[in-house]
């Protein structure tokens, strides 16, 4: 077996707390095999970027390397961030077109290069996640690396019209062509990717997902669902309930249902249009007005981008006016808070919501609508409410799934959820569940690697 090495915009150190997501599955790989996990420090300095950095954890050893200011603007904050984000979440009108932040990306990719290049072997499985490093095959292949190079897009993939708005786009996703295996959440976002390289991209799809590049060079892709650790998620949410943040809610809640939302302050979630759908579903059933309160837990993200600021001030101000139209003396619908919390508490606070409302926008997968069917009692499980423009929403069949942009839709689902039959929910519940425990995060990175190793 060959020694595996992970490439990720950060990397999970030892003694970093580790959730159900991507970092138990990478650290559970590397241990498995042995191998190298290169990614950035973490750290601005005032010095020239590049500096690296080495720990070494029983087989695994982790190399981070530093940016300076400059790098860490124009390649993270900027071109990451405020173009390749919105664009690949179909947000065009959000993307940010400065030259400079795109050289400066570029800059960084090469940089991550020239650093890691020389730490490899030819016999080495080298795997690269995520937007942040779209480019980094494509010049390891310039610096004479010649062994296995998989990636993996942990967004969505958009239509090839968006992507080819993109400024010099052709040259930009013709990088992807130096891997051996390009993986996406969903079949739908194959097909997309698919598109592009056939309308755009100058090359072919032939059998097999296998696309041909204009040189004739063939890169295999396919869809690779991520996962949680839901034998983990599920034994962490039952021993939670004794956690006293947990027990103060539940008192706290004097017997109402509960729904709740956990998500990054980030506009691909779909925050507004959740608000806004709750307070139509307040309107609407007024017989059910007071018994469920909506608990949205948003930590702030990426605080120093306008438009996150601009969100963070639209949610106060629509939460405000919700609980302003109809809250009563012991009643708040809408607590909404920005704090961070343990994934343990998380997975406690899963179980004591009857409802789990997850409607972003757009996602690539959705991992919080994993994790929430994870967390259930079996003997009283609850409803999850689920985005159909999220990834999950085509493994997650038995939810409720939703238009998140129909607030009548979302207020409607809410509603059924709230008066959901046991035998119904834990019939549903049950079958999510049962898929969950098949498909996990272990499955998932089993399944890429495997993939990548049959090229």
């Amino acid at each position: 077996m060959s020694r595996l090495v992970v490439v990720s915009n950060r990397v999970a150190l030892p003694g970093q707390p580790q959730t159900g997501g991507l970092a138990t599955g990478l650290r559970a790989a590397l241990k498995e095999r042995g191998g190298l996990w290169f990614g950035w420090s973490g750290k601005v300095t005032r010095q020239d970027s590049g500096t690296l950095h080495e720990q070494v954890d029983g087989q695994i050893t982790f190399v981070t390397m530093d940016l300076n200011r400059a790098d860490h603007d124009a390649y993270y904050t900027g071109f990451a961030n405020r173009a390749l984000w919105p664009l690949l979440h179909f947000r065009l009108d959000l993307v940010d077109y400065d030259r400079s932040k795109r050289e400066g990306y570029h800059r960084v990719n090469a940089l991550f290069a020239d650093k890691l290049a020389p730490l490899l072997k030819d016999s080495d499985t080298v795997w690269i996640h995520d937007y942040h490093l779209i480019p980094l095959g494509a010049r390891l292949r310039e610096r004479g690396i010649g062994c296995r190079i998989g990636f993996f897009l942990h967004t969505p993939m958009p239509s090839a019209d968006l992507l080819a708005a993109l400024p010099d786009h052709q040259r930009f996703f013709s990088t992807m062509y130096a891997y051996d295996l390009i993986g996406f959440h969903t079949r739908r976002d194959v097909e997309r990717f698919q598109a592009y390289v056939r309308l755009y991209g100058g090359g072919k799809v032939l059998g097999g997902d296998l696309v041909e590049a204009p040189g004739g060079r063939r890169v295999q892709t396919g869809d690779f669902p991520i996962s949680i650790d839901t034998g983990f998620i599920a034994q962490q949410a039952r021993a939670a309930i004794n956690k006293p943040a947990v027990r103060e809610l539940r008192q706290s809640l004097r017997g109402r249902q509960l729904a709740i939302g956990v998500d990054r302050l980030d506009y691909s979630k779909g925050l507004p249009e959740r608000f806004a759908g709750f307070e139509r579903y307040l309107k609407r059933y007024k017989e059910q007005r007071g018994s469920l309160t909506l608990l949205q837990i948003a930590p702030v993200s990426r605080g120093e981008v306008a438009e996150y600021q601009m969100l963070r001030s639209q949610l106060e101000q629509i939460a405000g006016h919700v609980n302003g139209t109809y809250a009563e003396a012991d009643w708040t619908p809408i607590r909404y808070v920005n704090q961070n919390y343990t994934h343990a508490t998380l997975t406690g606070f899963f179980r004591a919501a009857s409802i789990g409302l997850v409607t972003p926008l757009r996602d690539g997968m959705n991992l919080v609508a994993k994790e929430y069917i994870a967390a259930q009692d079996p003997e009283d499980p609850g409803v999850l409410v689920l985005s159909l423009l999220a990834g999950a929403a085509s493994e997650l069949t038995q939810a409720l799934i939703v238009n998140p942009h129909d607030l009548d839709g979302v207020a409607d689902a809410i509603a059924t959820a709230a008066a959901m039959p046991r035998p119904q929910r834990i019939e549903r519940w049950r079958a999510m569940f049962e898929h969950l425990q098949k498909h996990d995060i272990a499955k998932w990175r089993q399944n890429y690697l495997k993939a990548l190793e049959a090229v």
